[in-house]
């Protein structure tokens, strides 16, 4: 069965444009033009990624708003921003919000396909039997890959796609430090060292709201992020 994908734009030539090009790959593509029949759609069938823009009709921040809604539904749920807003201020504020990819319409369609394709690739790594790695422990982590779960102290850390990966390449090997290259490519994912960085804040306050005494990611200056193994 295709994969869905859901665009939420405003502007009705762009949005005919991004839908075709979606369905060329081969993709089934609902299209909303704002938040509400967004939601309202997603209520009876969640698709399998969403494309937001961040500026919806006079809701200058709609596509922000249903971000933060979306993940409080369903935080697997793959979310792209695709919008003209092209400020630091902003990606790093659409990632906060928890998107897994913030991009810029000046990107070109096969670099956009791409993206899409690798976030789809990390969903069917999911759900493909692991080879003996399926489950890690790390003193009170507890990461399942087969059902994409990870717990801290018994407790579901409600993370999304890319923090999910992001954890799972630190955790695997404890104490080894992950520069940026290396956790792009275990979240087989583009980022910059400011995504990054907000990727690792947002993924550390996420423990933290389970234990505020959380610790167990270590920021090595000048080269990246380590699990400790001492902690837990």
């Amino acid at each position: 069965m295709a994969k869905r994908i859901a665009i939420v734009e405003d502007e009705a030539a762009i949005r005919d444009n991004y839908t075709a090009a979606f369905r060329r790959e081969g993709y089934a593509v609902d299209a909303y033009d704002a938040r509400k029949p967004a939601l309202d759609a997603f209520a009876s069938r969640q698709p399998d990624l969403v494309v937001i823009d961040v500026n919806l009709r006079d809701d200058v921040e709609g596509g922000f708003e249903l971000c933060r809604e979306l993940r409080a539904r369903a935080p697997e749920l793959p979310i792209i921003f695709l919008t003209a807003r092209d400020s630091e201020f902003d990606a790093v504020s659409g990632l906060r919000l928890g998107a897994d990819d913030y991009l810029t319409k000046d990107i070109s369609l096969p670099h956009l396909m791409a993206r899409v394709a690798a976030l789809f690739r990390r969903l069917d790594a999911l759900k493909e039997p692991q080879s003996g790695d399926s489950r890690i422990t790390r003193g009170d982590l507890e990461i399942d890959t087969d059902r994409m779960n990870i717990t801290w102290q018994g407790r579901p850390v409600g993370l999304t796609l890319t923090e999910f990966w992001l954890v799972h390449a630190l955790a695997r090997y404890p104490g080894h430090v992950k520069n940026r290259q290396q956790l792009m490519d275990a979240a087989q994912a583009v980022l910059d060292d400011n995504t990054i960085t907000s990727h690792i804040k947002r993924i550390r306050r996420k423990f933290v709201a389970i234990d505020d005494g959380f610790d167990a990611i270590e920021t090595v200056y000048g080269m990246g992020y380590r699990w400790l193994t001492t902690s837990g």
